[in-house]
């Protein structure tokens, strides 16, 4: 009898530890108004929001790291190719106030300050791939500011990045489908050149952003603004949904 019911205990264990999030989200905020660097002088705004996520060290170290790193890549404004070297979120902050402290003295005359807005927000959770949505917009003087959406997916269980050959059986049919999709949303006739209402896609073949994302319901391709057009244009997204694509994927999405 106890050997029966431990059976029972170990498989309502090995049920119940299935169907939770492989890992654990956490939602962080913090602006410029709260340094002690602006307290008593002018700052630019900053505000940023993401995710920290736990529930398994190794994996969560990882995709921390990929987020903070995001968040100070986005806030570096230079010519260095390496991008910021800054340790920390909160040293990127204090770096891009500096900045603009910098260029305030050099020219007085200044008249818009400069402004950031981040975000890194999860599209989808599971046991077998973290999808986050990544968001930054800056304006550091000029016509107008600029601003990028790109995705990052993960590995839960190992907080290993995930591309499309990781996530579909066969990209080539992933891209055609894709391709489809795009020519009926943007009113591309099948055999006119992929440019031909005015696309910049590169030798006129159509190609899958670097990323893309992923949610209960649709894989999301963001073409972000110069990307394949002009910044009028704005962005391009093209949605398919889930059910068009379930036959590619090798991962579960339920």
């Amino acid at each position: 009898m106890n050997s029966k019911l431990s059976l029972l205990l170990i498989a309502l264990v090995v049920l119940t530890t299935g169907c939770r999030k492989a890992l654990e989200i956490k939602t962080v905020t913090t602006a410029s108004e709260n340094l002690a660097d602006c307290s008593n002088a002018a700052c630019p705004s900053i505000d940023v929001e993401y995710l920290t996520v736990s529930g398994n060290t190794t994996a969560s170290e990882k995709i921390n790291t990929e987020i903070q790193d995001f968040i100070i890549q986005s806030l570096y404004v230079g010519e260095d190719e390496e991008g910021s070297n800054a340790p920390s979120i909160e040293k990127a902050m204090k770096d891009f106030i500096q900045l603009y402290r910098t260029h305030s003295a050099e020219f007085p005359g200044l008249s818009a300050e400069y402004f950031a807005e981040i975000t890194v927000l999860q599209t989808f959770n599971t046991k077998e791939v973290l999808s986050l949505s990544c968001r930054n917009y800056l304006y550091t003087g000029g016509a107008h500011g600029y601003g990028s959406v790109t995705f990052k997916n993960f590995d839960p269980k190992t907080g290993i990045k995930l591309y499309y050959e990781d996530v579909f059986e066969d990209v080539a049919a992933f891209e055609a489908l894709a391709e489809k999709l795009f020519r009926k949303q943007n009113d591309i006739p099948e055999g006119d050149s992929i440019n031909a209402t005015g696309f910049w896609f590169e030798d006129d073949l159509f190609y899958l952003p670097e990323t893309f994302g992923i949610s209960k319901d649709f894989v999301t391709l963001q073409y972000n603004q110069y990307d394949i057009a002009t910044y009028a244009a704005g962005p391009i997204v093209v949605e398919i949904p889930i059910s068009e694509v379930s036959d590619l994927l090798t991962i579960s999405v339920e």
